[in-house]
């Protein structure tokens, strides 16, 4: 009977997956700066010029608070898979509680510009948002990064201390040397990689390690964000970036100089997520099984950054404020409420 049960649910698995590839398939193609879909809240650019030789494009949205500003704003900064488009609902409950929020696509992202020739940098990254930031007149901010944001609002910090209030890293990856365990690829490589990249292949790897294997029908969305413009022409210059940013990830690890961040510091952690890059490439089973436990990681951690709090998400894996926000947004709002010595 169980071996009966497991058959039928990988069949209804395998149903649901092909209907939703269906879905998707029947979905617009999506251009490289995302013209053609709309984003939550409206959205706004700020020319970057001689940025590297380039005039750049950065694309922002800046959402004022719903009701009795509090006068503080917080900076929402994407991961390596997504853009500003996923955070709307952690914008919502900001803005009720009366922040202004600043979500930015990074160069290289959504719909900002996409660089043929760019040496992507976390310091670089860092340096466009604080002109973003510039732009807005904010001289102060409160920043939460998830995943790759992570790593950007960590540098942000140590870079501008002055200018951040507190710090929120949501599942940041880098809390781990990678390039101890994993052979390096080349961006060439990576490249060859990413064009190759679908929408069945991307799901894949993101129920894998983000989700472990636990799908909701609305995480489709951000599937179709990554991969609705494989079939654009244009499509060559995202996979080149793609690729320069995951050569940035692997290359600039942050974590080296946690102890020297000198912000107040929340650690949101779901613990389920096993996200490590270059896993993959690791032959040993063993050291390929210690990389990404995140219910370690976010411990560790904790002890390299001075004074940090931690919260660990039991069973939530990488996106905890879009696999559990009820879980997620209490105790951010309640970090950046307190009152700090």
């Amino acid at each position: 009977m169980d071996a009966l049960r497991k058959i039928v649910g990988l069949t209804l698995l395998g149903f649901l997956s092909l209907t939703t590839l269906h879905a998707q398939e029947n979905r617009p193609v999506l251009d490289i700066q995302l013209s053609n879909y709309t984003y939550p809240f409206p959205v706004d650019s700020l020319l970057l010029p001689n940025n590297q030789g380039k005039d750049l494009y950065m694309y922002y949205m800046d959402i004022k608070p719903k009701q009795n500003p509090n006068g503080e704003a917080v900076l929402l900064l994407h991961g390596k898979n997504f853009n500003g488009a996923y955070w709307k609902t952690t914008v919502d409950a900001l803005t009720d509680a009366g922040y202004r929020v600043i979500v930015p696509d990074q160069i290289g992202f959504g719909k900002s510009s996409k660089p043929a020739q760019y040496q992507f940098t976390f310091q670089q990254l860092a340096m466009n948002t604080d002109a973003l930031l510039s732009h807005v007149q904010l001289s102060e901010i409160h920043v939460l990064g998830h995943s790759m944001g992570g790593m950007l609002a960590t540098r942000y910090a140590l870079m501008y201390p002055e200018k951040v209030k507190k710090l929120i890293l949501e599942n940041p990856i880098g809390l781990e040397d990678w390039k101890l365990y994993a052979p390096y690829q080349p961006i060439d490589k990576n490249y060859a990689s990413e064009l190759k990249a679908d929408y069945a292949s991307t799901k894949k790897y993101q129920m894998e390690f983000y989700y472990d294997n636990q799908w909701k029908a609305a995480y489709d969305e951000w599937v179709y964000l990554l991969t609705g413009w494989v079939n654009h022409p244009d499509y060559p210059r995202v996979a080149w970036n793609n690729a320069q940013t995951s050569d940035m990830i692997f290359t600039q690890p942050v974590l080296y100089e946690f102890e020297h961040l000198s912000v107040p510091t929340l650690l949101v952690i779901g613990t389920r997520d096993r996200t490590a890059i270059g896993k993959d490439r690791v032959a040993d089973p063993k050291v390929r099984a210690k990389m990404g436990q995140y219910q370690e990681l976010g411990k560790e951690t904790q002890k390299k950054i001075p004074g940090a709090a931690l919260v660990e998400l039991e069973n939530v894996g990488h996106l905890p404020h879009i696999e559990a926000f009820e879980r997620f947004m209490p105790p951010v709002l309640e970090f950046l409420k307190k009152e700090m010595n």
